[in-house]
């Protein structure tokens, strides 16, 4: 005797769009919470900047990627010779006029800068290497051309960048104290900088007040062949004393 087969049940349509309908809201979930943590990351661990000048070559070059770390000087602070990101203090950048650009380029720029893939606001900030800490006493120059912090030369051979013929690590003298809770910058690319040196007539007179520093620079993600850590060459600086009063 034949045994009869029942035919399997078909899934009804409301059931296959319930489905489609939660496989949908898990995906946007995904998505949503993939955002969330990359516009945390970005906002208080780690932001991406590139580089619009030759200022601190051959450090980093024109229209390299980086990545800054925000959190860590929030808890250790900043050290000499560390490569910091910074918001212009007032008048190191001349006045642009904002350019004028379709609303899904803006949309498009803004969803990439949330995963770090895109750095809107890079014209908007500056990129050099910290030589004075709150305190300190950064004159220049020394007799063989050297830039003194607190009374003892610095070293800075293994990435200053100098015109051929030349031996001093600046081509203007200054002699200054950085006032509390300020950085003295300077541009590895030390005759074609526009640093601290240079903004001495601005309301800041070259300081840049660390509220301004976003964080420090430690990565280059682009191009490819660059990729690896950024020197702070604390070396250079390790003979310097403490500024007087330092705690």
């Amino acid at each position: 005797m034949d045994t009869a087969v029942t035919p399997a049940a078909e899934t009804p349509p409301r059931s296959r769009r319930r489905g489609l309908l939660v496989l949908l809201r898990d995906v946007v979930v995904i998505v949503l919470v993939a955002v969330l943590v990359s516009f945390l990351v970005k906002t208080f661990v780690v932001r991406s900047f590139y580089i619009p000048s030759g200022s601190m070559e051959n450090t980093l070059l024109v229209d390299d990627r980086i990545l800054v770390d925000e959190i860590t000087p929030r808890f250790g602070g900043y050290d000499r010779g560390d490569v910091v990101v910074f918001r212009d203090p007032g008048g190191w950048l001349p006045a642009q006029a904002e350019p004028v650009r379709a609303p899904l380029v803006e949309a498009g720029e803004w969803l990439l800068s949330l995963v770090g893939l895109a750095a809107p606001d890079s014209d908007d900030h500056l990129i050099k290497r910290i030589i004075g800490l709150p305190g300190d006493q950064v004159v220049c120059c020394n007799a063989i051309g050297q830039i003194t912090v607190n009374g003892s030369p610095v070293d800075e051979s293994a990435y200053l960048r100098l015109p051929t013929g030349e031996t001093a690590a600046s081509a203007d003298a200054f002699d200054v104290e950085v006032p509390d809770g300020s950085i003295w910058v300077l541009g590895d690319n030390r005759y074609e900088s526009r640093d601290s040196r240079y903004n001495q007539e601005q309301p800041g007179r070259g300081f840049v007040p660390l509220d301004n520093v976003v964080g420090r620079a430690f990565l280059i993600t682009y191009p490819f062949d660059r990729l690896g850590l950024i020197d702070a060459h604390h070396e250079a600086f390790a003979g310097v004393p403490a500024a007087q009063g330092a705690g």
